[in-house]
């Protein structure tokens, strides 16, 4: 009998260990899928490269977890404010490796050219040219709460502007030396701009006001903000799918709401720029100001996508832009 009691009990200990390891395996996997694991590869200025593991997906947050620390002669592509991008990828790159473009605005090179006849019999020549033109970097500018009463401003620069450099490919038409016709193939980012951080201490009594007029100032209707943008596409040279891709792209940003403002981020406006204040070159107004804010964000997307729709298609492709 006790034999029976003893063997029903050991089954009844198995049951239960075996139980109590299927919920611990079934907990680790539940947590491991919600967590978002990223593999990150970082490529160093010497041509060496590591893999790591990381669920960071901002720059600075992975090159601070894996202690590596950058040098004031070397660039971070993204920079350390951005998010990594689809390629999963950092580079470190020494300043003085970096190609340079010289004081001309581009530096173009013919890499195929052809001789055709038109209907007249007129020689056209036809070349594909590719050209190395500039990007230029933005200036970040960090307002820091100050017990200054002077109603002096203390600017502290933290990281040094550099200018990024792309590659736009051309198919030109020229006649008689003359170009004619002129026709973007690609477009191609070979060094993303650096931006420039500087920090500003602020009395705290500018800020609240600051605060208060967003508060009780009264937001523009979105229809009010497209009318006004729609316009400004007009003047870029943008067709209407470049305009109803912006209202596509904008509406999930901020749904066109001009005081909208990213909790977690701090990005702010129409086009949620990040922070607020690189709007400030477009007018003091930016916080409060649909069209300085839609200025600011249309001169953004044409320097760095060229168009809205390259702008929402990068978007869709990180979950930014």
């Amino acid at each position: 009998m006790k034999t029976d009691e003893n063997l029903s009990t050991g089954i009844i200990r198995r049951i239960v260990f075996i139980a109590l390891v299927l919920i611990i395996l079934l907990g680790i996997g539940v947590f491991a899928g919600n967590q978002s694991v990223n593999s990150v590869t970082i490529k160093f200025s010497d041509g060496t490269e590591l893999n790591v593991i990381t669920s960071h997906s901002n720059v600075n947050d992975i090159l601070k977890e894996n202690n590596i620390y950058i040098l004031e002669s070397e660039v971070v592509t993204p920079g350390f404010l951005e998010n990594i991008d689809s390629s999963k990828t950092i580079t470190i790159t020494r300043k003085d490796k970096i190609k340079e473009v010289p004081d001309e605005q581009a530096l173009a090179e013919v890499i195929e050219s052809n001789e055709i006849l038109n209907d007249q019999n007129e020689k056209i020549v036809e070349k594909i040219v590719k050209e190395t033109v500039e990007i230029p970097f933005e200036t970040i500018t960090r307002e820091v709460a100050s017990s200054n009463t002077d109603g002096e401003k203390v600017n502290r620069i933290l990281q040094e502007g550099k200018n990024g450099i792309k590659e736009i490919t051309y198919k030109i038409k020229y006649q008689n030396d003359v170009e004619i016709e002129r026709t973007q193939i690609s477009e191609v980012v070979i060094q993303e701009p650096v931006d420039k951080i500087v920090q500003v201490s602020t009395q705290l009594s500018s800020r609240a006001a600051a605060a208060s007029r967003i508060q009780n100032g009264a937001s523009a209707e979105a229809a009010t903000c497209q009318a006004y943008a729609k316009q400004r596409c007009s003047e870029y040279g943008w067709s209407d799918e470049d305009f109803y891709n912006l209202v596509v792209l904008w509406e999930k940003e901020s749904h066109w709401n001009m005081y909208a403002q990213n909790r977690y981020s701090g990005a702010y406006g129409i086009p949620q720029a990040l922070p607020a204040n690189k709007m400030s070159s477009f007018g003091s107004d930016y916080l409060t100001n649909y069209e300085t804010q839609i200025n600011w964000g249309l001169h953004y997307i044409q320097r760095r996508y060229g168009t809205p729709t390259n702008a929402l298609a990068h978007s869709h492709n990180t979950g930014w832009y």
